[in-house]
């Protein structure tokens, strides 16, 4: 029984690349969260409206890669 270590290394690489971009796009959507809230606070409409649009597509997206991969787990999907 062989393994091939190139596969394991690319798919080891392609996890942590995803799982990186996933914690930085939530990230993002928090911040939209913080900059929504921040300009509620101080009476700006503006940047209340961007932050809470920031948000909503950040987490829209997290959402998306995580059906996904969920997609590809569960054979049933398929």
């Amino acid at each position: 029984m062989s393994i091939d270590w190139t596969a394991l290394g690319q798919v080891t690489a392609v996890s942590v690349g995803v799982t990186i971009a996933v914690v930085v796009v939530f990230a993002l959507g928090v911040l939209g969260l913080a900059r929504f809230e921040g300009a509620r606070e101080d009476g700006g409409g503006g940047t209340s409206t961007l932050g809470i649009a920031q948000a909503g597509l950040c987490f829209l997206a997290c959402a998306a890669v995580v059906a996904y991969g969920i997609y590809l787990i569960v054979p049933q999907f398929h």
